[in-house]
């Protein structure tokens, strides 16, 4: 079995770059990687539905905490025998966000920190009951809320389809995400957790000799 690696960070924390150059990192090395990304927008109805939602359709549902905490849940349980598959095929498998970024978002949205009850309603949903795999490593790019922010704006004004959702708009959310993640990282929270800060200091070829 390969192993399971996620990276999390906040909205426009450069998520998508670091998985593409330790993508090419991995396979320069001879290791066979495979990447996906949460939520999978035009893949999964429920991811569709957060997406939606995040743009005030469907009512207040992006409202309920623990109902759009159970639409990123179920996209992923949805994924579950794609994640296996892979996992079995190759020797990395990236994931672009993953179990926590539903802890460390839904935390922030109800003012909870990692001893809060929806950390432990996330755990228990997606690795008790709907039986995810553990991550053998997380990784956190940790980058502070207004570069973050900054970065997410530039993206929306730049890509068509890109506009900034309400949680992305959501300063004060995104500080508080932030400080819950910090909390997942220090307390190990599922598997180890590496920190790197900034996208831009990361020793690529490193970390990918580390995640091999």
């Amino acid at each position: 079995m390969g192993r399971l690696v996620v990276i999390e960070g906040l909205d426009g924390a450069g998520k998508n770059t670091l998985t593409g150059r330790l993508t090419a990192a991995l396979r320069d090395a001879g290791a066979e990687v495979s990447t996906m990304a949460f939520p999978r927008y035009g893949e999964s109805v429920h991811a569709d539905l957060v997406r939606e939602a995040l743009h005030r359709e469907h009512g207040d549902l992006a409202d309920s905490v623990y109902g759009m905490g159970l639409l990123y849940a179920l996209d992923r349980r949805g994924a579950g025998p794609q994640i296996s598959a892979r996992l079995a095929q190759c020797d990395v498998l990236l994931l672009d966000r993953y179990v926590a970024s539903n802890a460390a978002y839904q935390a922030a949205r109800l003012q909870q920190d990692i001893d809060g009850p929806v950390v432990e309603w996330v755990r228990q949903l997606e690795i008790d009951r709907f039986g995810l795999p553990v991550p053998d490593l997380h990784i956190l790019l940790r980058v502070p809320p207004t570069v973050a922010a900054s970065r997410a704006e530039h993206r929306a004004r730049s890509e068509a389809d890109r506009a900034r959702d309400v949680f992305e708009s959501d300063d004060g959310l995104q500080q508080r995400c932030a400080k819950v993640y910090d909390q997942l990282a220090a307390r190990n929270w599922l598997s180890p957790w590496h920190v790197v800060d900034g996208v831009e200091g990361v020793d690529t070829a490193a970390l990918a000799a580390r995640l091999r």
